[in-house]
């Protein structure tokens, strides 16, 4: 569910070598395979990943929209749903102070992580009942960040992985809603395109503040952006509507 680490290939700082170079192992690759490796090869961000000690890429996208909005807060509970391969858990533990006794950062994905100095992992699916109030305890209270970098398996066809991907950041967002505090923030990945309207109503009905951010780190040519509310404005009575 969540983005898998990045496999990179190696450099170094002075007499780098250029890695702008077609993959030379590719026989018997597949296609797609190949163009991702190649990819991979030559992303900055992936050599910065590797350099830095971030377990992904993605880690660089959530620093950018917290160096822009400032939501990850000294002492701040934090949940990463889908958090595996731990590169946004990463980031929350330092963001936070976690690893020195500041916050709580709480990691949730369907398969093991491996330990990070500062946060407490558990295989957990977040749709199973009860799964809300497991997070609460674990966190001390109700969270004041609810993050989800999840994404669906690629189904291979457009339409049904954006709904796929849309699906998991409504469900995330009925799970923010349910441990967030007042005033929390909740940020999630989500696609370009339609399919948003039930997400967005649900958003700006118990935010003050909903915006899509696209990071530097978000690779240009992906549909790929980032919905951001802050200022959770409570639990409310359900609408007419349910939630």
């Amino acid at each position: 569910m969540s983005e898998k680490a990045d496999k990179t290939g190696s450099s170094r700082k002075g007499g780098r070598r250029n890695l702008r170079e077609r993959v030379k192992t590719a026989r018997g690759r597949k296609l797609s395979s190949k163009l991702w490796l190649e990819r991979q090869l030559n992303d900055p961000y992936v050599t910065r990943a590797k350099e830095e000690g971030y377990r992904s890429r993605a880690a660089f996208k959530l620093t950018e929209m917290d160096d822009k909005f400032h939501f990850l807060k000294k002492g701040g509970r934090i949940v990463d749903l889908g958090a595996a391969p731990g590169g946004w858990t990463q980031v929350s533990v330092a963001r936070t102070g976690a690893d020195k006794g500041k916050g709580k950062v709480v990691g949730i994905d369907l398969q093991e992580i491996d330990a990070i100095p500062g946060a407490d992992l558990y295989v957990l699916d977040f749709l199973e009942v009860d799964a809300d109030i497991k997070v609460k305890d674990w966190l001390g209270g109700e969270a004041d960040v609810v993050l989800s970098d999840m994404a669906a398996a690629s189904m291979g066809h457009k339409q049904t992985d954006h709904l796929r991907i849309m699906a998991l950041a409504e469900a995330a967002a009925q799970f923010a809603h349910d441990v967030l505090c007042e005033g929390g923030t909740y940020c999630a990945k989500v696609l370009q395109g339609g399919a948003e309207q039930e997400l967005l109503r649900m958003l700006k009905r118990d935010f003050k503040t909903v915006r899509h951010v696209k990071p530097a780190a978000s690779r240009a040519d992906s549909s790929e952006m980032y919905v951001l509310a802050t200022g959770f404005k409570g639990r409310q009575e359900e609408d007419d509507d349910g939630y």
